[in-house]
């Protein structure tokens, strides 16, 4: 699978938002600002798993040629996918 540029995008600007934290941890910053900056990735993360979720079921349902079955498994997967996330 391929991924797009949104997708990309999202995880440098998380890998960015984890460097900042690690800064604050090193600053000895206030643990809710750490915890609130922690909120932040995870739900980033979170948001990111859909995007590629989505971007992967929309892949495979336009690749499954009218196959009942194969759609069918490509949204199974997916939902799976999404829960295990969770």
């Amino acid at each position: 699978m391929s991924y797009d540029t949104k997708a990309l995008n999202r995880i440098k600007r998380i890998e960015g938002q984890l460097r900042g934290i690690l800064r604050m941890m090193e600053e000895e910053k206030d643990c809710k600002e750490v915890i609130t900056q922690l909120l932040a990735v995870r739900s980033a993360v979170d948001r990111t798993i859909g995007v590629i979720v989505s971007d992967n079921l929309l892949e495979c349902v336009q690749n499954a040629d009218g196959n009942a079955d194969k759609m069918n498994s490509a949204i199974q997967e997916a939902v799976n996918l999404v829960v295990k996330s969770r």
